[in-house]
């Protein structure tokens, strides 16, 4: 049975954390007055509306609405239930706690379970493949093979790499003595079921790569080939990857992000590899932060996961005309869908980082990479020149009008300058000539982009227009977006608001509110709020709001206490407006009374209770002449 975790030590970690730091770690966040802000991890977007405030320890964000505590926030990233974020928290702050963990899950769901089953598979799988790659002699060649790549036993450690045998039922026969269920060897992707039931491993003769989620469980493999004499392998692929899995989303998942994350970070700069020993051997070469794909073309996915960590790209593909074509469309991706400052590394003889590292040593590599990068328009220099003959006057042009085509993209007038001088001089034309000529290209360029924009926005054809105006009705529902959320506060909202706000933050509101006899809210989200804000004090000698955030439970209550608490309010409240928000709000409670009542009296008069109307007639005048005095006191 789950236990709870104690108050005491909940408070100890939030009280020796600051969110800054833990958002920090998977946000890019920038100071913007007491707050910071950053591109918000939950939905997809251009312009930051992730707020930390660092006073409040809490994190808000205005377009999607989450917010919360530093649990909370690691409850949303992860996909982690609450223990395991105050754990989590405690790892990444380095506090000390003595808790036993291990039986601090609350209530977990059968796909939880499922997932932590999977992810403890991978462990041991790993682990094994491990063992065999550093302890058996059927080990031996592939270890020798990786310390010939330039590999030490130290990385291999620190990456867990392995070695998946030859032998078809190795790890299933492991998983199958251990009485593993039938539905976790299908799910795991680490094994392929044959049509009489029996299950084969999926990777044998290969070194494994353990690939891990961003908080370092392994949720997949990918397994390099290992030929030999006896096993030639002619008709497999060279690299074999884990399928999608439960666990494993290859769109989301980039190689290494895990341990490189704090560097890249630290540093605002990630480094892009396309292969996992060009990523090893960065690692050993001191450079830390860099990642890989999932031998797909990268994704809009990976890229939001850099971006939010990073400003800085640098690509760093092989220098083969494969790689160079990788590295074109890779800038061509991220330059429209990203807002990185991006940097070209070229190996050069047509090397693969990893090689060029064997061939020239880790300091040439290291300074290859930290000072040897390129800007975008300078490797487009390069590339353009690969398709053409510059000893052809017609492609020389053809090349200068493709150059000022890219050119338009550069932003600095600096380089703009630096690189039409380069231009004017290795062709023999003037500066003028080339000034006047992007211009020309730039003015097309704004031309073209307003016609598509007038075409977008005309108005449809007549016929169009009419079945506009009358929808379907079996998409009338769906069709209508609800924009409740969108209107304006009404003034009884305002006051509840402020209201609120004070109580939070004023003992002296409590107390004056306290006296009151039957308060109550006039809307059930503003009350449910304030009778769980009664019980928080009642156990807590102060208001402290990310200690309040985790003492709430629903979702929607915590938005709105995190919407009340950014409210810009004056510092103190005053008589007069304790006066006013109470009469707003007792008068809105009165009125809602008056129209119920009303309704009461109309459905008497309909069944013929004659009695009953004249009680309600009663009420109502009693309860107007209680709203009329109310408004004459203020």
């Amino acid at each position: 049975m789950a236990q709870r975790i104690p108050q005491e030590v909940i408070e100890e970690v939030r009280q020796r954390t600051n969110i800054v730091d833990v958002v920090g770690q998977y946000v890019q966040l920038k100071k913007s007055g007491k707050n910071y802000m950053g591109l918000c991890p939950f939905h997809e977007e251009r312009s930051p509306s992730f707020s930390v405030a660092e006073d409040k320890q809490i994190f808000h964000c205005f377009g999607c609405g989450k917010g919360g505590t530093v649990f909370n926030f690691l409850q949303e990233i992860e996909g982690i239930s609450f223990p395991e974020s105050v754990k989590r928290v405690a790892e990444l702050e380095q506090i000390p706690v003595s808790v036993d963990w291990t039986n601090t899950y609350e209530a977990d769901t059968t796909e939880s379970i499922q997932n932590r089953k999977l992810i403890e598979l991978h462990k041991k799988a790993a682990d094994l493949y491990h063992h065999v790659l550093m302890n058996t002699q059927i080990g031996e060649p592939a270890l020798n093979y990786l310390l010939e790549r330039g590999l030490t036993k130290e990385l291999i450690e620190t990456f867990n790499i392995g070695f998946a045998p030859q032998k078809r039922d190795f790890l299933s026969q492991v998983f199958q003595n251990e009485q593993t269920s039938e539905e976790l060897f299908k799910e795991s992707g680490l094994f392929i079921q044959r049509e009489s039931g029996e299950f084969l491993d999926r990777f044998y003769q290969r070194v494994m790569f353990p690939i891990n989620d961003d908080r370092g469980n392994i949720i997949a493999f990918s397994g390099r080939l290992l030929k030999t004499e006896d096993f030639p392998g002619d008709d497999m692929p060279k690299y074999l990857n884990s399928p999608e899995t439960v666990l494993f989303n290859k769109r989301e998942t980039l190689f290494n992000f895990d341990k490189a994350r704090k560097e890249i970070r630290k540093e605002n700069t990630v480094f892009l590899f396309e292969g996992f020993m060009d990523v090893l051997a960065a690692w050993q070469a001191g450079i830390s932060s860099g990642v890989a794909s999932m031998g797909t073309s990268l994704t809009n996915e990976q890229i939001r996961k850099l971006e939010r960590v990073a400003k800085e790209l640098v690509i760093c593909y092989d220098g083969d005309k494969a790689g160079i074509e990788a590295t074109n469309r890779a800038i061509s991706l991220l330059s429209e869908h990203s807002r990185f400052q991006l940097s070209i590394v070229s190996i050069p003889e047509k090397l693969d980082p990893d090689e060029y590292l064997r061939k020239y040593g880790s300091e040439s590599f290291r300074e290859l990479a930290l000072h040897g990068r390129e800007t975008v328009f300078s490797f487009k220099m390069h590339y353009h020149r690969l398709t053409r003959n510059m000893n052809n006057e017609k492609e020389q042009l053809d090349y200068v009008n493709e150059l000022l085509q890219e050119l338009l993209l550069v932003q600095s007038p600096l380089e703009r300058d630096r690189y039409l001088n380069q231009l004017a001089q290795e062709f023999q034309l003037s500066f003028h000539s080339l000034e006047e000529q992007l211009k020309q290209i730039e003015a097309q360029q704004r031309s073209t982009k307003r016609r598509e924009r007038q075409q977008q926005t005309a108005p449809p054809p007549a016929f169009e227009m009419e079945d506009m105006l009358e929808p379907p009705e079996m998409f009338e529902q769906e069709s209508v977006p609800s924009v409740q959320n969108n209107l304006p506060l009404t003034q009884v909202e305002k006051a509840e608001r402020t209201l609120l706000y004070r109580l939070m933050n004023e003992q002296g509101v409590r107390n004056q509110v306290m006296q009151l006899p039957a308060f109550s809210f006039a809307h059930d989200s503003y009350q449910e709020l304030y009778l769980l804000l009664d019980s928080y004090m009642s156990i807590h000698n102060e208001f402290l709001l990310a200690d309040f955030l985790d003492f709430v439970k629903e979702d929607k209550v915590k938005k709105l206490a995190i919407d009340i608490s950014l409210q810009t309010i004056s510092e103190e409240s005053s008589d007069r407006e304790m006066a006013d928000v109470l009469r707003v709000i007792q008068n809105s409670s009165l009125e809602e009374l008056i129209m119920l009542k009303q309704q009461q009296k109309k459905e008497a008069e309909r069944i013929g209770n004659k009695q009953l109307v004249d009680e309600l007639a009663i009420e109502v005048i009693t309860l107007v002449k209680q709203l009329q005095k109310s408004r004459t006191a203020s």
